[in-house]
């Protein structure tokens, strides 16, 4: 049997993991890993209620726990970086980038110091094969799947990774924790960033970006309201813009139609606007990336894969047009919408996560 450090966020998922990791006999030990100084932010993210949680998950489990600070990690290699890219007009996504630089690096690091064979985490996905070739799957339960927030781990940082929870669903890992009478079997699932919680992300963006307002424009030139700043939208935006009442020019689609933020003027400082769902500045049949990650080989030219430019999307069928080992230009074969700077596009070849890249303007 193994000796494995499990990552415990105070939630069901994890907790579920290290029950069925301590069921199969191995020497389990859990980490809870502070990654945020939560200071007057306490209500909005609840870390000392998460620890709690997790101290009593390890005493059912009868397993040691430790709480470990990664503040200053997560404040050098994500959230600076989540804050650069909202001053360059562009919507990041630093899930990703916690999983690659916290999770599977700061917390890796420290699991191996503890004299871990491995590490686990509750992630719903899928570790198949061994190195130098270990392949990343898309998980059984595809409403939970998180292969897309994963896509930038390496072959070093997958080889000592577990997830148990790749072939369960949701129900059935809520029935596990029920079972087991884990006190955190009912407890209802965490959303969005640890250090936005539930306040609205305006607000937390002002804390440390000054509002810079600017005209809101067609892509014609017709000025329809004013910003208060690009990085406080993203593309495809409806919510909040603030002139769902504006009537369009003569020749704009009809009147009812809803206005979406469709693209930015980072010179002038203006944010796009159109009407319609539908309308051709929300449509994108090709995409390019940079700063790419392969798990594996990289996809071939000419290749045609699955692709997805945001969570929670079907993978839509697309052709690799060009690959260099800086850029990845795709053709899709339906236009995509919304397609935002600074997510990422991640490429699937049926279930296998082959990795992807950050989409560029």
């Amino acid at each position: 049997m193994s000796r494995i450090v499990v990552g415990l966020s105070g939630g069901v998922d994890s907790a579920v993991a290290a029950l069925l990791l301590k069921q199969q006999g191995h020497e389990v030990r859990g980490v809870f890993m502070k990654n945020w100084e939560a200071d007057d932010l306490e209500d909005d993210c609840p870390i000392a209620q998460d620890f709690r949680d997790v101290l009593e998950i390890a005493e059912t489990l009868d397993i040691e726990v430790e709480l470990v600070n990664f503040s200053r990690e997560y404040q050098e290699r994500v959230f600076a970086y989540f804050l650069a890219e909202y001053r360059r007009g562009r919507t990041p996504n630093p899930d990703v980038l916690c999983n690659a630089e916290i999770k599977f690096k700061a917390f890796l690091d420290h699991a191996i110091s503890l004299g871990a064979e491995h590490i686990a985490t509750g992630h719903y996905a899928r570790l198949v094969g061994e190195m130098p070739q270990r392949r990343l799957e898309k998980a059984a339960d595809a409403n939970k799947d998180q292969s897309y927030f994963l896509y930038r781990l390496s072959q070093a940082q997958i080889a000592p990774a577990l997830f148990p929870l790749g072939g369960l669903t949701k129900p059935h890992v809520r029935e596990i924790a029920r079972q087991a009478r884990l006190p955190v079997a009912e407890k209802k699932d965490s959303t969005g960033i640890c250090f936005i919680g539930e306040r609205p992300f305006r607000a937390f963006l002002q804390r440390y970006l000054p509002t810079q307002p600017g005209d809101m424009v067609t892509p014609e030139g017709r000025i329809m309201g004013r910003h208060q700043g690009l990085m406080y939208h993203t593309i495809g935006q409806r919510r909040g813009l603030g002139i769902g009442g504006v009537k369009g020019a003569a020749g704009d689609e009809p009147d009812g139609e809803p206005w979406f933020a469709a693209g930015k003027n980072l010179e002038t400082n203006e944010l796009i606007v159109v009407r319609g769902h539908d309308h051709p500045r929300l449509l994108s049949t090709t995409v390019r990336a940079e700063d790419l990650s392969w798990i594996g080989p990289p996809p071939r030219v000419g290749g045609r894969y699955g692709a997805k430019t945001r969570y929670r999307q079907d993978d839509a069928a697309c052709v690799v047009e060009a690959i260099t080992p800086d850029t990845l230009v795709l053709q899709f074969l339906q236009p995509q919408w919304a397609v935002t700077p600074g997510q990422s596009v991640v490429l699937y070849e049926a279930d296998v996560c082959l990795g992807g890249g950050l989409i560029q303007a």
